[in-house]
């Protein structure tokens, strides 16, 4: 039998000082998804690691015990005793890491609700695992639909209306520092994503000069002329911070690049004027020690979150819409789930045959005319046993592969090649207006519905 379950810290859970120990960097990706899929109990895995999340999502044959391999996993990749961490991580299992992923993926769990880089960021995160062959049955339909599900969030609710993210956050920091930001001058070290973004928002309110700084200097050169900016090389940059009022700073270095004898030279230099530094970096790029001179105002990802509350209220209708969408998708979704368990496809099989196999009798009965009961009794049994014949070693094989690690690969091939899945889809759709037709009947009254199915 297997289990979905997913292992994780985000800024909800771990302070940014665990965080970037316990990151993924992209280009390892591939060789970290290997790595886990050498421990026992996991035959699936997507890696998520962004700046406010490291999530683990694996295929399990035994939950516990995937539990415990994943934290060995975190703890031998990133040589971290686990006892430094393990009280930051959360464990889902089962639908509730389809309902989480789905939020995820619709920015419902994210710092800045209804911000539209964490869709992109898991399809990424999916791409890797698909293309390092992490994933297979469970995993490539569980992902594909996610992001279904992040589609129809964003085309029927108002969720992402006046976006709302991680580098808008920047901004109206800055905002509160400088009041006006006409006039001003960005300097964006590191060009990816995020700072072009942020690029972006401090241009439409008011910026008026964009310096870039990236260790390839032609990236810096390509996101400069967007901007009508300038590229500066990457070891020149502090020269450049004397006669700039913002830093946004996002790189994926592992250690400091803005060190504080660096500000502390800059603003001698700036004879003390008002330095804005925005550190959005997991690991951090600039040593927290820079705070502590003065006029330099330093703020790191999870300063953000004050600026992100005072979003939330405008969001919270919308998010409600979402969670309605969300709950709709994960009954989907477990309903095939539970279609690749053994029984319920073997009974489907069986019932499959057995259609067929009356469909056919019928017909024959029909043609050979006149038949005593006892001839007809005959040629029922016989092709009933026949059917059961058939079908009697395939149901023990599958039986038998299902408590396998990989059992559900076979489960689905079965379902696959006897066209198991429609029967199924129909069988569960009935079952479930069943189901809404008794839960009508026992309602009541409009309130008291709401009640028993809130209270």
């Amino acid at each position: 039998m297997m289990h979905i379950i997913v292992m994780g810290l985000s800024h909800k859970t771990a302070p940014v000082e665990i965080r970037e120990k316990l990151t993924f960097p992209e280009s390892k990706l591939e060789e970290s998804l290997q790595c886990l899929l050498k421990y026992d109990h996991i035959s699936e895995g997507v890696i998520l690691s962004t700046c406010n999340r490291t999530e683990i999502y694996a295929v399990s044959d035994d939950p516990d015990k995937g539990k415990e391999d994943l934290i060995k996993f975190l703890s031998q990749y990133h040589n971290l005793d686990p006892k430094k961490f393990r009280n930051h991580l959360y464990f889902r299992h089962s639908i509730d890491v389809i309902h989480h992923l789905f939020e995820v993926v619709t920015s419902l769990d994210s710092m800045v609700v209804g911000e539209a880089q964490i869709l992109g960021q898991v399809k990424g995160a999916y791409a890797h695992a698909f293309e390092a062959h992490a994933t297979s049955v469970i995993f490539n339909r569980l992902f594909r639909h996610a992001f279904k599900v992040g589609k129809r969030v964003r085309t029927e609710t108002g969720i992402g209306e006046s976006a709302v993210s991680v580098s808008y956050v920047a901004v109206e920091l800055a905002k509160k520092i400088f009041e006006d930001l006409a006039g001003r001058t960005v300097m964006i070290i590191g060009a990816g994503e995020m700072s072009e973004l942020t690029a972006k928002h401090l241009v439409a309110n008011g910026v008026t000069s964009v310096l870039v700084s990236n260790r390839t200097y032609e990236r810096a050169v390509e996101l400069a002329n967007r901007f009508h900016g300038k590229a500066v090389k990457f070891d020149e940059f502090p020269d450049y911070m004397v006669d700039t009022d913002i830093v946004i700073s996002s790189t994926g270095a592992p250690h400091y690049i803005v060190k504080r004898e660096t500000v502390a030279e800059v603003m001698r230099k700036r004879r003390f004027k008002p330095i804005f530094l925005i550190d959005i970096a997991v690991p951090r790029d600039i040593d927290p020690e820079v705070d502590k001179i003065y006029n330099v105002f330093l703020f790191d990802i999870d300063d953000l979150q004050s600026v992100v509350d005072a979003n939330l209220a405008e969001r919270a209708r919308e998010a409600k819409k979402a969670e309605l969408i969300i709950d709709r998708e994960v009954e989907e979704f477990m309903a095939w789930l539970s279609s690749l368990e053994v029984v319920p496809t073997i009974t489907v099989l069986r019932e499959k045959a057995e259609a067929i196999r009356e469909a056919e009798t019928e017909k024959a009965l029909n043609k050979l005319g006149e038949l005593s009961e006892r001839e007809k009794n005959i040629i029922n049994a016989l092709t009933g046993v026949i059917i059961n014949k058939l079908l009697h070693e395939p149901i023990v094989r599958i039986k038998e592969c299902s408590r396998r690690k990989d059992g559900y690969l076979y489960i689905e091939s079965l379902r696959h090649l006897f066209d198991l899945e429609a029967r199924t889809k129909v069988e569960g759709r009935r079952s479930r207006d069943e189901g809404r037709r008794t839960k009508g009947e026992g309602r009541g009254t409009k309130g008291e519905g709401r009640k028993g199915l809130h209270g």
